[in-house]
């Protein structure tokens, strides 16, 4: 009868390891969609490698968590203590005690290889960017400089800056490679857009041990909140802009509307905008309000007498 059992029990636990087994060779579109294991979908092509790893870590951690619950139940069950006999007991095991012991080993140092691998893919710089954005921060809003054309008065990039009423967006090309060159002017920041699941820290004057640089490939058009992740003074939480990805031709048209317009024009960001079919104004910064104008304290009395 124990035999039995025991059977039945190892043919489960086999069954078991065979679905995750199958489940981990789906194709790439199943894994998109079916086996995310709750990673947000990213919209550059970085994104698309963290995700990837991922699965495939997450996909590893339930066939040892399978094998390691099989192998519980089973000793659970085929082990178990019957009547007033006791189980043979082993003092030691060597085959078992080196098995968990470089097997562990093994997976952590598989782990961490691809984490290396996808690590050195999302912050290398090739190759050579198909434009460059310069993003300025400071207390407490964006500059951003297109290094890709001038202002043809002053010969100055083309840039676009942040104000009180005003929320900076950024607009790069899709499925081009954009350079981001970032720094600050005052005090450290933090240059965030979540949904390219990816942040860079922004240092007033980046030591060597400090990396002012990266590039993404943005894949899906669209408009994508972006935010200041580090705590930075009174209005950090107001501290939005807001990145337009857009087709390289409208990017190039952009470009050259902020030109056309130039830099003294404090409406070209707006114009610009209007003139490749873009919304005018930002449209992401929700849930946090980036209005700072003081309001008057609400009247809860007053407002009742009324009704």
């Amino acid at each position: 009868m124990g035999r039995g059992r025991s059977g039945r029990v190892a043919r489960l636990s086999a069954g078991t390891v065979l679905l995750v087994l199958t489940l981990g060779a789906c194709s790439r579109a199943d894994l998109e969609d079916d086996l995310r294991f709750g990673w947000p979908r990213g919209i550059t092509e970085e994104a698309e490698r963290m995700r990837v790893l991922w699965t495939w870590s997450t996909v590893a951690a339930l066939i040892v968590g399978f094998m390691v619950w099989g192998l519980i139940f089973w000793v659970s069950i085929v082990y178990r203590r019957r009547g007033g006999e006791l189980p043979r007991q082993t003092k030691y095991n060597l085959p078992i005690e080196a098995l968990y012991t470089v097997v562990p080993f093994l997976i952590v140092a598989v782990l961490f290889y691809y984490t290396v691998i996808t690590q050195t893919h999302v912050t290398d710089l090739r190759p050579r960017p198909d434009t460059t954005v310069s993003v300025t921060a400071f207390k407490w809003n964006w500059q951003f400089s297109y290094n890709d054309r001038r202002d043809p008065r002053t010969n100055d990039f083309v840039y676009t800056v942040g104000s009180a009423d005003e929320i900076p967006v950024l607009v790069v090309p899709e499925s081009k490679t954009v350079r981001f060159v970032v720094g600050s002017i005052d005090v450290i920041h933090s240059f965030w857009v979540p949904d390219t699941l990816f942040k860079r820290d922004v240092f007033p004057a980046p030591t060597k041990n400090q990396t002012n640089e990266w590039q993404v490939k943005p894949t899906v058009r669209g408009s994508y909140v972006g935010r200041c992740a580090e705590l930075c003074g009174t209005y950090h939480s107001q501290m939005n802009f807001e990145m337009r990805v857009v087709t390289d031709s409208q990017y190039q048209r952009y470009l050259d509307a902020l030109a056309t317009f130039g830099n003294d024009d404090l409406d070209r960001q707006a114009k610009a905008l209007s003139a490749i079919g873009q919304p005018a104004q930002a449209t992401t910064t929700y849930p946090f309000d980036t209005d700072r104008t003081q309001r008057a304290p609400s009247e809860p009395d007053q407002q009742n007498s009324q009704d």
